[in-house]
């Protein structure tokens, strides 16, 4: 399916919205907005096809992992911040439960199990070969003509790093250089632009140069008053079909650039 077409895309929104939908609500009952809206993920990004099986091995039985996938986009589309209100909303709400695939008769993993099921999705990058396959199946080698380019808060628990210490790791650092001029004055050696030295760069030089480390951050709303807060920012570039193009995390600090972002996929 090309998702460039608006009326393509229209229908398979038509899909999920008079066909899945009802039959989700006959079945649990009324579905709030923001659990609609889990089913529209979902049904998108199809996580599950990402996510290996174990049912062979020896040993006890794992908990499906589909299952816990679904669970790691939920809190993301939710905003859940910890495992445990995850965990709590699962087991309070029965239909957040059925959409994830937890059977109702069975007692939810424990916390940790969750945590070791999302530190092994982090690490396999589950999340970016979803969107390399987005990308793959609804994009392929069309050229895109228009991006819109915003960054989003994400708020983090962490301590934000001293000042000074938020510089990115793989910044090559500059010592003063002593000139000629008044007696015991001493200037520092001209510092290159960024865009001057990216021209010399490889891709993987500048990502490592980007900070990611965690800070504050301060931007203004849509209503045009600023807010702060402390941990990361995601800068997006979205297609006009509303497709996520490319992605990047950062530091809070780190302000939204004018120049394309490198693409994961």
């Amino acid at each position: 399916m090309d998702a460039i077409r608006r009326e393509l895309i229209m229908q398979r929104w038509n899909v999920i919205q008079y066909e899945l939908l009802p039959e989700f609500k006959e079945a649990v009952g009324p579905l709030t907005p923001k659990l609609e809206k889990v089913i529209h993920t979902l049904e998108w990004v199809r996580i599950e096809e990402f996510v290996a099986t174990r049912r062979g091995d020896a040993g006890r039985p794992p908990y499906e992992r589909a299952w816990l996938a679904n669970a790691f986009v939920a809190k993301a589309v939710l905003g859940l911040t910890t495992t445990a209100a995850l965990i709590e909303r699962l087991a309070i709400d029965r239909a957040l439960r059925r959409i994830c695939g937890f059977p109702l008769c069975k007692r939810l993993p424990s916390e940790a199990t969750f945590s070791r099921a999302f530190e092994a999705f982090a690490q396999a990058h589950v999340a970016e070969r979803v969107h390399e396959a987005l990308i793959n199946e609804h994009l392929g080698n069309e050229l895109i003509g228009h991006l819109s380019r915003d960054g989003t808060a994400i708020e983090a628990r962490e301590r934000p790093a001293r000042n000074g210490s938020a510089a990115a790791p793989g910044t090559p650092a500059v010592a003063p250089a002593k000139r000629r001029g008044r007696r015991g004055e001493t200037r520092r050696a001209t510092k290159a632009s960024p865009i001057a030295r990216q021209r010399r760069q490889t891709l993987a030089e500048m990502l490592k140069e980007i900070p990611t480390v965690c800070d504050r951050g301060t931007k203004c709303n849509a209503q045009g008053y600023k807010v702060s807060w402390n941990g990361y920012k995601l800068h997006l570039d979205t297609a006009d079909c509303g497709v996520p193009i490319s992605a990047l995390l950062s530091s809070a600090s780190m302000m939204t650039a004018g120049r394309p972002f490198p693409c994961r996929c």
